[in-house]
């Protein structure tokens, strides 16, 4: 019994998440709301809608849209490479998938390393960080995933 209470308040004092590029920047979610990371495929476009709305994925026979959080987020546009990848989350649109210039690892993160997102330089980047983690030496910028993909 005391190993299960151990293992569930380190599991509390750790947050697992994915991380991923975009640029230069390194950004992570929950791994809890990854559902699958995939390689880039074709996209259809959906006339009509938002920019930042890529299209639409066939996924094993279900229709996934598809976004660019890079719009979303107004950071540079960048040219697709090998190791562009759409991490597929869940949302409450339901899957979504979103487009990252590489997924570079699955960490750990303890709480403490964990800051606010700073408030002296919010703008339309950081109304999506949900705080910092910091991490050898790098910051890592958790997204706010809900309000990422929020219309």
């Amino acid at each position: 019994m005391e190993e299960l209470r151990a293992a569930d308040q380190e599991a509390q004092r750790e947050l697992q998440t994915v991380v991923f590029r975009l640029g230069d920047e390194y950004y992570g979610i929950d791994i809890f709301r990854v559902n699958e990371i995939i390689r880039m495929r074709d996209i259809t476009p959906v006339p009509r809608t938002e920019p930042h709305i890529l299209g639409l994925v066939n996924l094993r026979g279900k229709t996934i849209p598809v976004v660019d959080i890079r719009v979303r987020m107004n950071l540079p546009d960048t040219a697709q490479a090998e190791s562009t990848r759409i991490i597929v989350v869940d949302s409450s649109h339901g899957n979504v998938g979103i487009v990252v210039d590489a997924v570079t690892e699955v960490v750990s993160l303890d709480r403490s390393t964990i800051d606010d997102a700073p408030t002296l330089a919010q703008d339309s980047r950081t109304e999506f960080i949900l705080g910092v983690a910091k991490r050898e030496g790098e910051l890592i910028m958790l997204l706010d995933l809900d309000e990422t993909l929020a219309a």
